[in-house]
């Protein structure tokens, strides 16, 4: 952190007292609250769709965003429509490949100080802006059908173990977790299986929920095979 963020923040805290901070959290309850109906209303209406997640640092000849192109392109063909943060790199492959078939393409916009703009390939009745984290993870977690996660960052990870936590904990139906790309995430897994499991900390059944493919049809598959298994409809 730079000296000139660091006086920022300082100054923030200078200019509000303890008042001032309870009042204004208190006027951040309607502002969360107008994001949840906002969110609700809207997505109540998109049938099922596929949460796609990855780096939004992710440039447009890169192999990751070919291939989420493909998968965002096969869901469409099989039913879903897609959900992504709305934003650019492998956002804007997934809402790309699903406006390219027609399917429906959703966008859970988050506003950032800096590189979230919303893609140009999301439908213009399914673009939903959130200002608060939380709010949209919400979103995510409550009208997907299922995650399929590309390569990504801090914020990528932060989703996928989110949705893993929910599903461990029974806090949410189980759905089906894809991970893209062994070479990206197997050193993750082999972690998880290693470390985490072997000192007791999740159960062995607790990696039945991630699934790590190689192709766009694999991928696709996982999701298919995951309602026929458990005769379940993906809300269609």
């Amino acid at each position: 952190m730079t000296e000139e963020e660091n006086e920022l923040i300082k100054q923030a805290f200078r200019d509000k007292n303890w008042h001032d901070i309870k009042s204004t959290d208190s006027w951040v309850i309607f502002k969360v609250m107008s994001e949840f109906v906002e969110g609700f209303e809207k997505l109540a209406q998109i049938g099922p769709c596929v949460s796609i997640f990855g780096s939004a640092r992710t440039p447009p000849d890169h192999d990751h965003y070919r291939i989420t192109e493909e998968i965002a392109a096969h869901l469409v063909r099989d039913g879903y429509g897609v959900i992504t943060g709305g934003g650019p790199g492998i956002m804007e492959a997934a809402n790309k490949g699903a406006a390219r078939e027609g399917g429906k393409s959703v966008g859970l916009n988050i506003d950032l100080p800096f590189e979230q703009m919303s893609n140009p390939y999301i439908d213009r009745d399914k673009l939903i802006n959130f200002h608060y984290f939380f709010v949209r993870k919400v979103m995510f977690v409550r009208y997907s059908q299922g995650f399929i996660v590309m390569p990504g960052g801090f914020g990528t990870l932060d989703e996928l173990f989110e949705a893993v936590t929910l599903i461990q904990t029974e806090k949410i139906g189980r759905f089906p977790i894809v991970l893209m790309g062994r070479r990206y995430w197997q050193g993750l897994f082999d972690w998880i299986k290693d470390i985490l499991l072997a000192e007791n900390k999740i159960s062995p059944e607790d990696l039945d929920l991630i699934n790590i493919v190689e192709t766009p049809q694999e991928a696709v598959a996982v999701i298919n095979e995951f309602y026929t298994k458990y005769l379940l409809s993906p809300n269609f």
